[in-house]
């Protein structure tokens, strides 16, 4: 008679595009005292997050059932995430539509009877370990290189956010059975892979070291498409609330799925800029200066970095597409124009400071100053039409990106008015906003039609 055994498994992926350089993480935990037992992790090319978080999945189910070759239908394995879309699908709760998911699905459920493995969506912050190992692996790919164990520092990081809901019982055994086990499970987790190395470094006990191939540069097909009838996105949902909790607050709110995440980017500096001019959209389209370039590629830099933008949409005017072009070509996206996003048309005033405003249109200015009706001399656009530009603008793109995080490279107006609109704020409250040139700012738009302002002017990765 088999011994039971249970274990959990916590696994990740991601990918720095979208689709983009990917890789996974996934660790084997003894539920009882929190410890890890085997680490997997993997570069696997370009793919989407989406990929990557099955392939760490079908990682984790295949070192767990490695670890433990003679439990047979007693391996009990705990899997947590903080994937919705594949906790979903793989508890047979959402469908599996995309065609590029399907085959990942039933490679996992191949793994372990069906009855042998129960699913929890966990915050993201109580999956830092997988999370981790599955961005050092993507940093060993950056570097033409494969994830190595030896290296990893994961583990080191993650016991405090580990807070599991309902730990199940202890593994049984004794800690030879998981030695004698990881030798099965590197050559389990090769043949996953498709390849026939029964010692690559995708697998290893904690603290031990191994060989490692570079990478082949083989990608799984990926992409989850957005409209009628996609795939649902995956997302970082907030955490519900254990059952029974008291509903008060935000934790009295259905759960409403992902955001539409828009990241606000201002474009880099021109010529204009460090002078204070007004610079809109009646007919100046200046240029990047050699900074506001800098500021481009650097922005581009964090954005690769964090691997959390999936489109790029942009003002029609140069500095932004400019600007836009520096990211997209760093994360490997295309960029959509949309007018909504162009800056103010200050009419008779681009070009000119303030100073020079109040010198020829003193009363004029007065007057703009006192009301969002008002629009600048000679024809501009007041507050109140950019306002109703700026809305429109963003109820499309929020219908059109449900669950997706999108950047926006836009100007001071309209960010001023995303985050004015979201919070609520009277108009007056766009001259009590600070917004450097190149800074980052956050909006998240549910689906109740509530918003969450998350950041706002954030230049940290300028410096």
């Amino acid at each position: 008679m088999s011994v039971a055994r249970q274990v959990v498994v916590e696994a990740d992926g991601g990918s720095r595009g979208n689709p983009g350089p990917a890789g996974y993480g996934a660790v084997v935990i003894d539920p009882a005292t929190g410890e890890p037992l085997a680490e997997a992790a993997e570069y696997i090319g370009v793919a989407t997050n989406n990929v990557a978080e099955y392939r760490g999945l079908i990682a984790g189910l295949t070192a767990a059932k490695a670890l433990f070759p003679d439990a047979g239908d007693a391996l009990r394995v705990h899997v947590r995430m903080d994937s919705k879309l594949v906790v979903e699908q793989m508890s047979g709760r959402w469908k599996i539509k995309h065609p590029d998911m399907k085959p990942l699905a039933a490679r996992a459920a191949a793994i372990l009877p069906s009855s042998s493995v129960t699913y929890e969506w966990i915050p993201r912050a109580q999956n830092k370990h997988a999370d981790r190992l599955a961005n050092e692996a993507m940093d060993a790919g950056r570097d033409g290189r494969q994830w190595e164990a030896s290296t990893s520092t994961a583990a080191l990081d993650a016991p405090s956010a580990r807070t599991p809901s309902a730990p199940p019982p202890p593994v049984q055994g004794p800690p030879g059975d998981q030695a004698a086990g990881a030798a099965k499970a590197r050559a389990a987790l090769a043949a996953a892979r498709g390849t026939a190395a029964p010692a690559d470094a995708l697998f290893a006990l904690p603290g031990e070291t191994a060989e490692a191939p570079l990478p082949d540069g083989t990608t799984e097909p990926g992409g989850v498409p957005t409209g009628p009838g996609g795939e649902p996105t995956d997302a970082h949902p907030a955490p519900r609330q254990p059952a029974g909790t008291p509903q008060t607050g935000w934790g009295s709110a259905p759960d409403l799925g992902a955001p539409a995440t828009l990241v606000l980017l201002r474009h880099g500096e021109t010529a204009l800029t460090p002078e204070k001019r007004f610079s809109g959209s009646g007919g100046t389209d200046p240029e990047l200066s050699a900074v506001g370039r800098g500021q481009a590629e650097r922005a581009a830099e964090h954005f690769a970095a964090l691997g959390t933008v999936q489109e790029i949409v942009s003002s029609p005017l140069r500095r932004c597409r400019e600007t836009a072009a520096a990211v997209a070509a760093r994360l490997g996206l295309d960029v959509r124009i949309d007018e909504g996003l162009r800056e103010t048309d200050f009419g008779a005033w681009e070009g000119l400071t303030f100073a020079e405003v109040r010198e020829r249109y003193g009363d004029d200015l007065t007057a703009w100053l006192a009301s969002p009706d008002i629009a600048p001399t000679g024809g501009g656009e007041s507050f109140a039409q950019v306002a109703e530009r700026v809305a429109a603008a963003r109820d499309r793109l929020v219908a059109r990106y449900a669950g997706r995080t999108v950047l926006l490279v836009t100007h001071v107006t309209p960010i001023k008015t995303f985050v004015r609109l979201a919070l609520g704020a009277p108009p007056e409250a766009l001259f009590r906003m600070e917004l450097s040139a190149a800074s980052v700012s956050t909006v998240a738009y549910y689906g109740d039609g509530n918003a969450s302002v998350r950041l706002l002017n954030d230049t940290s990765h300028l410096t």
